[in-house]
């Protein structure tokens, strides 16, 4: 699967590390060849495509609009750690950190799990010292342990709290989610390597991989035809690259490509989802700055 990129080296700066203040992409929302904006509103029901009965996540509707806390930064105190309150500390900037937070959404745990920002580019002492030692986000304390990394945090926020499953029955759908889960960071890598080079050859190609994958199956527009988890991992950076690319290298991601634009489309109607989305000119200004770091 996807061998075009087996030989792709990489560079670490920028997309990689979930500790870094990365960037949530949109175009201005006037400027794209749409015929409606990206962001859309919230459907009352989600389709289930497939007609199972168990129970689908309130991605599109039912999900409250919740106050979003001040980040906390070197002159903040912690918060109670180890109290018995589950928490997930993020960046509201940082993808990584906006897949356990999305999936925190789905699954309808913002009264459960309590949400903690941290302002990386002035990040508090205590964190490192108290909570992650890694000092990167997203980290999730729970149970008197702090567990880190997204991927691995999305399944465990999953598996390990109540609300609907987001991940499929059907062993033909897990053994596929577990392929696209593991070739995210292959497909960040090579839209990195196409920022780098100021080339969109290695980005197509990741899309055009993207599009395969959205058309595996036809019982819905997702990855694997409902909504699940592979999409969440997926939406942050396709929500970064589909704009600068757009803004910055005059590239649409989405000609010659419906399936991602059903999907995009599709993607931004989920509330639980639009709820961790960003001002797009901050994240375009700001991921403009970073490519220069990436290129140096």
């Amino acid at each position: 699967m996807a061998t075009i990129f087996n030989n792709i080296s990489y560079h670490h700066s920028i997309i990689h590390c979930g500790c870094y203040n990365n960037i949530n992409l949109y175009p201005k929302l006037g400027s794209l060849p749409f015929k409606k904006p990206l962001i859309l509103s919230p459907r009352k029901i989600l389709l289930n495509y497939s007609g199972i009965s168990r129970p689908v996540s309130p991605i599109s509707s039912g999900v409250r609009e919740e106050a979003l806390p001040p980040a906390l930064d070197s002159s903040s105190d912690p918060p109670p750690i180890f109290d018995g309150t589950p928490k997930l500390y993020i960046s509201y900037s940082c993808p990584f950190a906006q897949r356990a937070w999305i999936t925190r959404n789905c699954k309808g745990l913002q009264d459960t799990i309590k949400l903690v920002p941290i302002n990386l580019k002035n990040r508090p002492s205590w964190y490192k010292e108290k909570v992650y030692p890694p000092n990167k986000v997203p980290s999730l304390e729970h149970n008197n342990e702090v567990k880190g990394e997204s991927l691995d945090l999305i399944r465990y926020i999953d598996t390990n709290f109540e609300g609907p499953s987001l991940f499929p029955d059907d062993p033909t759908k897990i053994e596929f989610a577990e392929e696209l889960l593991s070739f995210t960071s292959s497909f960040s890598k090579a839209v990195t390597n196409s920022l780098k080079e100021n080339s969109t050859n290695e980005a197509g190609a990741a899309f055009d991989e993207i599009e395969i994958f959205l058309s595996k199956f036809d019982d819905g527009p997702f990855f694997l035809g409902q909504f699940s988890l592979v999409d969440i991992a997926y939406a942050p950076f396709v929500e970064r690259y589909q704009p600068f690319f757009f803004e910055v290298m005059s590239y649409d991601i989405t000609s010659g490509r419906p399936k991602l634009a059903v999907w995009i489309e599709e993607m931004n109607k989920i509330e639980a989802y639009k709820q961790t989305q960003r001002d797009p000119k901050e994240h375009v200004e700001t991921y403009r700055k970073r490519l220069v770091t990436l290129k140096s």
